[in-house]
């Protein structure tokens, strides 16, 4: 189980705006973050990863103490491994696909099964400047896999797909999440685009 219990302040566009969260995230769930713009979407997965420190609050992982600002507990990013899908896909421009990969996994086999799943074999040689946007952030879906994490927070993953990729690499990582175990929260603005993979959402609105 992961227990969230967070307050933040937000400096959004229409003022300063308080996101609170209090929320348990079964293991092996996927959940689906809802919200308009401004609302503090990105900045609950990044609270949760490590890469923002709130106002106050606490998260546990299996009764793990992430977070307990009262208690001035705080786990860096590094040593909660959890895997993250950058909206702006964050890729390293001198690294190749495979290379990716391989900074997080030394499992060829692993390696070879998600450039399958994401159907960038022919693409393994590239460097992100050579890839489409579609291509790039499957790759960044990837890499987010790549040390079998089992937490995955995923901001905006799929909107730069057609439908029809949207659709297979849906099916692909609903099986995949599955079969680690993975406990998943996804942030989009189009939830329409999630059917078939998450059966929960948060509406942080």
């Amino acid at each position: 189980m992961i227990s969230v219990d967070i307050q933040h302040r937000l400096n959004a566009y229409n003022g300063l705006q308080k996101l609170h969260v209090k929320r348990e995230f079964a293991i092996g769930s996927i959940t689906k973050i809802l919200g308009p713009s401004g609302v503090g979407k990105t900045t609950f997965l990044k609270i949760i990863a490590g890469f923002i420190q709130p106002d106050q609050g606490s998260i546990a992982v299996d009764g793990a103490a992430w977070l307990d600002t009262a208690s001035g507990i705080f786990i860096p990013p590094q040593k909660r491994m959890a895997g993250f899908v950058f909206q702006d896909y964050a890729l390293f421009p001198n690294m190749t696909v495979r290379e990716h990969l391989e900074y997080a996994t030394s499992d060829d086999t692993w390696i070879n099964r998600l450039l399958t799943l994401g159907k960038l074999e022919p693409f393994a040689r590239h460097k992100p400047s050579y890839l489409s946007g579609g291509q790039q952030q499957r790759l960044a879906i990837l890499r987010a896999l790549a040390n079998r994490p089992k937490l995955l927070l995923m901001d905006e993953p799929f909107s730069a797909l057609d439908q029809e990729m949207r659709a297979d690499l849906i099916v692909a990582l609903k099986s995949l999440f599955h079969e680690l175990g993975t406990t998943v929260l996804i942030v989009s603005h189009y939830p329409q685009e999630l059917e078939g993979l998450t059966d929960l959402y948060l509406d942080l609105s």
